[in-house]
């Protein structure tokens, strides 16, 4: 056999069989203390696709800051095929001031694919595409919702892409839906440059989630296998396969108050359904949430005291109601065993 090659990035070799933290230099702040991209290289000692995993592209979404920290820890990555670049803080400066954006004021996943002599967070993009995604066949990226926000744990899929269709099944999170991609989005660049990202939304901005980490971890884990990079030992099987959706929508606060919720992420629900009640401090008027759809709660605010207009419960239509009867259970099981409009914009 061929013995594989080491797997170069900034100037640093990995040889097959080992692993290495590569630090790629971003900026200094003001102080004068160096910024880098920070990236675990796991080279296995067979040949096998390149992958990448990324979080915290958006500064304040640390669960997959988690997710990734217990990737590396997982016991199948011992042996295994190709090549994985963890990427577990993109925007260090949103990271530690605990803020989705940059510096600059800047949203990451609106500046791709950049330039290595623009803004901040146009360097910062340029970077993490050309030496980390480019190198891939695949990535996943993971996100959560908001702050005051939580996610059900879910996969967004390019429209019509069939092999990101199947790895989705693969990861098999509760939920699939279908995101056009957006300008400026590491997704579309991605695509562009012919990777293909799946991305992976669950939780809240600045909250651990035990059932976000643990799907998270698992469905990476999933994919891995299905690409050929792991065996099946170790990886978890799915409870459930995913519900597939092609449209959601958010129901609004009718009126300006204190929200009490009935419904909560995985609930499946009826058109006209009462979800909450908005009340004014005094409790003299009570107004009803109702919902407009049928479908699942993917998505719902953490934050009792609303506007009206406020997006209070993101509800994902479903083709066939029978699968959402079939993800509710997945969802239960899994806890008891332990264009989408991105964050910014719902407001």
């Amino acid at each position: 056999m061929t013995k594989r090659e080491p797997f170069e990035l900034g100037g640093v070799s990995v040889a097959p069989g080992t692993r290495q933290t590569v630090e790629l230099p971003v900026s200094t702040l003001a102080d004068h203390t160096p910024v880098t991209l920070s990236v675990q290289v796991i080279h296995g000692r067979r040949p096998g696709p390149v992958m990448f995993v990324s979080a915290a592209i958006h500064g304040d979404e640390v669960i997959g800051v988690e997710i990734v920290r217990r990737l590396l820890r997982a016991r199948p990555l011992a042996s295994m095929a190709g090549t994985l670049l963890a990427v577990p803080i993109v925007n260090s400066f949103g990271f530690l001031n605990h803020s989705r954006y940059l510096p600059d004021r800047r949203d990451l996943n609106r500046c791709f694919p950049g330039s290595s002599g623009g803004s901040l967070a146009s360097r910062l993009a340029n970077l993490f595409l050309d030496q980390v995604v480019a190198r891939a066949d695949l990535g996943i990226d993971l996100h959560s919702a908001a702050i005051r926000r939580t996610n059900l744990p879910q996969i967004r899929l390019s429209p019509g892409n069939t092999r990101l269709r199947a790895l989705g099944e693969s990861f098999a999170a509760p939920v699939m839906l279908t995101s056009s991609l957006r300008e400026g989005s590491l997704r579309q660049a991605a695509e562009e440059i012919g990777v293909d990202v799946l991305l992976y939304e669950a939780g809240e901005g600045l909250r651990f989630d035990e059932y976000a980490a643990r799907a998270g971890v698992s469905g990476i884990l999933r994919v891995m296998q299905h690409m050929g990079m792991i065996g099946a030992r170790g990886v978890p099987k799915p409870t459930k396969p995913s519900v597939m959706c092609t449209n959601s929508s958010w129901v609004r606060a009718p009126s300006g108050g204190l929200l009490r919720t009935l419904r909560t992420i995985g609930d499946l629900v009826s058109e006209g359904e009462l979800l909450g009640l908005i009340s004014d401090p005094f409790g003299e008027v009570e107004t009803e949430v109702l919902a407009r759809e049928a479908g699942i709660v993917i998505g719902r605010t953490q934050f009792p005291a609303v506007y009206e207009g406020d997006a209070l419960f993101h509800i994902a239509e479903t083709q066939v109601p029978a699968h959402a009867e079939l993800a509710r259970e997945g969802i239960e099981l899994a806890m008891e065993a332990g264009p989408l409009f991105d964050e910014d914009e719902i407001i």
